[in-house]
């Protein structure tokens, strides 16, 4: 969708923030170093001050992204926590359950969301999730991982939507133009791992993307068809 009026989407996203946290006492956002928690933190803050506001830093290790987390943290004013996610992650890893490469990736995006609602859950407060709607319609996240959360404040922003609204609220430029990445291996960036540009994938999503050949536009209604699992509840057996 073009010409979207960014002052507007950002008002109809703070009071979002506020309607679903009233009650509460606040919200915590796992803070990746990326454009959109970049994004769902500033909001968030606009939203309900920075002291009702904690940003949990979760590297892998000697995570690259670190340093942009702190950058945004800092330039916010939000308390935060460091927590180094990857003996959490490989005391699972080595119980011998998880046969594969990716389902240990998984892994790290699932003992991110057990502290992030350790902290929401200590604390009274709401889980900020930070997927947008171009990741949300291919299942481009992790179930129970990334996609645990309690709310999605720009789940209905395609992803280059997304940078058009950082651009605005003034997130920093080196945040905005780096490759998009999920952190769950080195070198890992998500156009990479999903096979479609985020330009062309939302292209496609719109229902354009007339420029793309045949064969992109197929792997993408494949990406739809094969996670409509991650986008309802776990189905019931109807016994009456």
């Amino acid at each position: 969708m073009t010409g979207l009026d960014y002052e507007e989407v950002r008002k109809r996203i703070c009071d979002f923030i506020i309607g679903k946290t009233e009650g509460l006492d606040g919200a915590v956002i796992g803070i990746s170093g990326g454009v959109d928690s970049a994004v769902v933190a500033q909001l968030a803050v606009e939203a309900l001050g920075r002291d009702n506001v904690i940003g949990l830093l979760m590297p892998y290790g000697a995570q690259k992204d670190i340093a942009h987390s702190l950058m945004v943290v800092e330039r916010l004013g939000i308390p935060h926590v460091t927590v180094d996610i990857r003996p959490l992650a490989e005391t699972f890893a080595g119980t011998g359950c998880f046969g594969s490469d990716m389902a240990k990736a998984n892994l790290r995006a699932r003992a991110r969301m057990l502290l992030l609602y350790g902290v929401a859950n200590s604390k009274g407060m709401l889980v900020l999730g930070t997927g947008n709607k171009s990741e949300i319609e291919v299942g481009y996240y992790t179930k129970y991982g990334d996609g645990g959360v309690d709310i999605l404040p720009i789940g209905d922003l395609y992803k280059t939507e997304v940078w058009g609204l950082a651009r605005h609220i003034g997130v920093p430029k080196e945040i905005v133009e780096k490759a998009p990445s999920a952190g769950l291996w080195e070198g890992q960036t998500d156009e990479g791992e999903m096979g479609v540009k985020y330009n062309d994938l939302d292209a496609i999503l719109q229902g354009g993307g007339d420029g793309c050949d045949a064969k992109l536009r197929e792997h993408v209604a494949f990406m739809r068809k094969r996670s409509e699992h991650k986008r309802s509840l776990p189905p019931i057996a109807k016994v009456r």
